[in-house]
């Protein structure tokens, strides 16, 4: 006769095969499910699935891997707790749950989804594999808690949107991706350039970037690839390595109605290609040739994705002279197919996750140090500290030239430099595309015989910032022949320019500019001395109440004012140049202190997305005022304010995404030793004066967690570079801080309600950073103070769901904090049921304490402890008593942590 003995440490398992039933007194199982064993007998098991208590089996013990838990109760009647985090728990749950949903995935053959779910399994997983390692550094460890809680949101809210779906999941629509790609703040299209099928008959430039066609404007930098007549890249080093990768793109341009990708031929050569006595024919003129188009709005939005797919893009000529490459790219957008014979394009995409730096780390294989960048035209959503840019995109847009004494209108090239003050020409400054080299100047492609050239060509203009402030751009106008020896003799006609920085240190405003066409002698033209101190705009020469309307022309010095008109844009993507003048005399503080303190109320006007632009600068710039107003407290109360407006800044929605930057900067570019102190002393003079600064102690609560993080970081910058001098004064300042929170929350005041309710907010979210300087016991002291002085009868939610936070610190996984925190929290928990007050918050109090103290991490929990527990819980069954059995005090079943006394409240 069998005997079946009961297990005693042997409780709980899960399936790592698969095992079919052969018998009834069997239990069937599927890898991953989790037994709950009763009893054993020669290398079987008997019990049940965790997920289905009533249903009892045997099975082989060599199928279960077991894993550690706590059991409560009785052979009868058990409850099995796992040791391990509350984290691991819930992945593990979640995966369960998620395998489930895969599998039918599998079944229904929906591959692409399949395999999106496969990936978000994975990975938590391996993230899983690592928490449990127990080896990660603990601000690793934190980041990779947020990762997981992150993963989890974001797949149950895309399976519940995919079990939403129903029968309609035959959309030819891939929602894993589309759902992916809305939830990343950067990401970048992939462009491997296969080949280019075209009867060009001489060298050409291929210029590819991304288009709006309901704006009608490019979005992107170009990617340059130059083409030889041989039909080949005239880089030979690049032959089937053509790739370059659009980055920066974000929810904002997921939200474009389309966008396409374009590409513009130019042929450089002769003017016109019948010609062929090349001999006495200008060569190396920019000429345009053609514009092949692909809508790729499915692809931005992730609704399909193939890398392996080649694409054709049509090819369409550039018909007559009168038709711009920019007409071109409309029409053929407009128009349902292309007439191409053959010729076009062919290319790769694939969408990719995250910005460059995070591309190149995840995707070598695709994207190297030798893939082209072409930036977006515009900032990205994140710009994380040390993401130095200073580029001015210029856009050459049109003109209208009078044919003066020639026949037909002139064949206007336009060449643009950049100089300095001193007409020193500045070199390799000016960017055609991406994956070119910097060039000397550039010249623009050439109309044939058109009175008014619409060009919309873009040029990057990157400047090292310290000669932004003495650079111009110039622009001059030459007719070109078709003859060389006619060529030879064409002079520079006109000339155009304008300052890169505006006369009150701000850079060009972005926009249109419309200049002035000076006309004079060729080289008195190319002297900078005789043109740098007339208006460069229509706007400042009407400023200086002049007009280029009406008859005759002006004359200017050596220059005379054309009736030729020239129109450009330009737009700063700069992290060191601002086009806000505000902002600008923080930034350059120095300059002129006379006028800091304007300069600082001044910030707090500037409006948010422009602040965010320069976070790190105008960080560097605020704490570098305190440091070098050591031995004054002239600034240190708008510094601070200044320092909760940008805290707030961020905390707002609209920026939130913003707040890795701000911790990125807190943890690698923060350097203000002595800010420490200045923080401290005017964070306590707000909270010492309540009552009077009741508005700026508000908004200094909800700033309260980053205003610890700096003064946290400052604390240790100093102690690592004097050994720990100042200790005392140190301990004693936050002493006399905490003191005063005290003093305030005591105050018998109406006006302060608010401020103590954010007070019992927002203390908890300092302690894990306050405990890495300051002694945790000490610290759990002062904190019990704190609650203690909350006034009977006030606050008594906020209170608890205070304490609720202060469970789920450092601090209470800490034993000899815990014991002192512990009894502050079972005596308030007592007073509180037994007053009937916030049972909801109380339940909720007891539960995460009870889930705390009952986690592997935190240790066993001492008699003493357990005698306070026990107390406390026979508290809670008389209150439950009293009111009945739908009290909300009723914990549910699904709280597997919870111990079984008060599960069987």
């Amino acid at each position: 006769m069998s005997r079946w003995v009961p297990t005693k440490k042997e409780k709980y398992g899960v399936a790592i095969y698969n095992y079919d039933v052969r018998g009834d007194e069997e239990l069937s199982l599927q890898i991953g499910d989790t037994v709950h064993i009763l009893e054993t007998y020669e290398g079987w098991y008997r019990g049940h699935r965790l997920r289905r208590k009533s249903k009892k089996g045997i099975f082989p013990a060599c199928y279960i891997h077991l894993k550690e838990a706590t059991v409560e109760g009785n052979g009868h009647k058990e409850t099995v707790i796992p040791n391990e985090l509350p984290l691991v728990q819930e992945v593990t749950t979640t995966l369960r749950e998620w395998a489930s949903i895969w599998r039918d995935l599998y079944v229904g053959d929906r591959r692409e989804m399949f395999n999106s779910v496969r990936d978000m399994i994975y990975d938590l997983i391996e993230w899983r594999s690592q928490i449990l390692s127990g080896t990660l550094p603990q601000d690793e460890l934190t980041e990779l808690k947020q990762r997981v809680t992150s993963k989890i949101d974001y797949g149950n809210n895309f399976l519940l949107l995919l079990l939403s779906l129903g029968q309609s999941q035959k959309q030819n629509v891939d929602l894993s991706r589309q759902a992916k790609f809305a939830q990343t703040p950067s990401f970048a299209l992939f462009v491997t350039l296969k080949n280019v099928v075209c009867k060009i008959g001489e060298d050409a430039e291929v210029l590819m970037s991304l288009y709006d066609p309901v704006e009608s404007k490019f979005i992107s930098e170009n990617y340059l690839v130059r083409w030889s007549s041989q039909g080949l890249v005239k880089d030979i080093d690049q032959l089937h390595n053509l790739r370059s990768v659009f980055t920066d793109l974000g929810s904002e341009d997921l939200k474009r109605e389309k966008i396409s990708f374009v590409c513009q031929i130019v042929r450089v050569g002769r003017m016109e290609l019948r010609d062929n006595n090349t001999k006495k024919l200008t060569s190396g003129l920019r000429r345009p040739f053609g514009v092949a188009v692909m809508d790729v709005t499915d692809i931005i939005t992730g609704k399909m994705d193939d890398e392996d797919k080649q694409h054709f893009i049509p090819f369409q000529p550039v018909a007559g002279e009168s038709d711009f490459l920019q007409t071109v790219i409309n029409k053929v957008i407009a128009a349902k197919e292309v007439n191409h014979k053959g010729q076009g394009l062919w290319v790769t995409l694939k969408l990719l996750p995250g910005d460059i730096h995070q591309i190149r780390k995840d995707f070598p294989h695709l994207v190297d140090r030798s893939t082209a960048v072409a930036r977006k035209m515009g900032f990205p959503e994140i710009i994380m500290p040390g993401d130095v840019r200073n580029d001015i995109y210029v856009t050459l847009v049109q003109g209208e030239f009078d044919k003066g004494s020639k026949s037909t209108p002139k064949n206007v090239e336009v060449t643009m430099t950049v100089y300095d003050e001193d007409g020193k020409k500045l070199e390799n400054v000016m960017f055609p595309g991406a994956g070119d080299e910097g060039i000397l100047e550039y010249k623009s492609v050439i109309y044939y015989q058109i009175k008014q050239p619409r060009w919309f060509e873009t040029i990057k203009v990157a400047i090292p910032i310290e000669d932004v402030n003495r650079s111009h751009l110039r622009f001059t106008f030459r007719h070109r022949s078709s003859q060389e020896s006619k060529d030879k003799s064409e002079k520079i006609f006109a000339l155009s320019f304008v300052k890169l920085m505006r006369y009150d240190g701000t850079t060009l405003r972005d926009g249109e500019h419309d200049l002035i066409v000076y006309k004079a002698e060729a080289k008195k033209l190319e002297d900078s001395s005789l043109y740098l101190n007339v208006p460069a705009t229509k706007v400042e020469l009407e400023e200086k109440g002049l007009s280029t309307t009406g008859k005759g022309t002006h004359n200017l010095g050596n220059c005379t004012i054309s009736k030729d008109s020239f129109q450009i844009a330009t737009l700063v993507c700069s992290t060191k140049l601002t086009q806000n003048v505000d902002l600008l005399g923080l930034l350059k503080w120095r300059s002129n202190t006379s006028l800091l303190q304007q300069n600082l109320r001044q910030l707090m006007k500037v409006e948010g997305g422009e602040v965010v632009k320069f976070l790190q600068d105008t960080l560097d710039a605020l704490f570098n005022i305190m440091m070098e107003n050591s031995d004054s407290d002239t600034f240190d109360t708008l510094v601070f304010d200044s320092l909760v407006f940008i805290i707030g800044l961020i905390a707002d929605r609209k920026f939130q995404h913003f707040n890795p930057v701000l911790e990125t900067y807190i943890r690698k570019h923060f350097s203000a030793t002595l800010a420490y102190t200045k923080l401290t002393k005017v964070l306590k003079n707000y909270v010492v004066n309540a009552e009077k600064l009741t508005e700026q102690l508000l908004k200094t609560m909800k700033a309260l967690e980053y205003i610890f993080k700096f003064i946290v970081r400052s604390r240790v910058l100093f102690n690592q570079l004097y050994e720990n001098k100042g200790e005392t004064d140190f301990m004693e300042s936050l002493r006399n801080l905490f003191t005063s929170f005290n003093d305030m929350m005591n105050i018998n005041s109406e006006n302060t309600g608010m401020v103590k309710g954010a007070a019992l907010k927002y203390v908890p979210t300092i302690v894990n950073d306050v405990k890495l300087v300051f002694d945790p016991k000490e610290l759990s002291k002062l904190f019990t103070e704190f609650i203690l002085k909350v006034p009977l009868g006030r606050l008594v939610k906020q209170k608890l769901h205070c304490l609720i936070d202060i469970v789920h610190s450092d601090l209470f996984t800490q034993h000899d904090c815990r014991e002192i925190l512990l009894p502050l929290m079972t005596e308030q928990l007592k007073f509180h049921l037994e007053k009937q007050e916030e049972l909801e918050a109380c339940c909720q109090l007891l539960s995460n304490i009870l889930e705390v103290l009952y986690r592997k991490d935190v240790g066993p929990t001492q008699w003493h402890v357990q005698i306070i527990m026990e107390k406390l819980l026979r508290t809670v069954n008389r209150t439950v008593i009293s009111m009945g059995r739908d009290s909300p005090l009723i914990v549910s079943d699904s709280s597997s942590n919870l111990p079984t006394s008060l599960l069987n409240l």
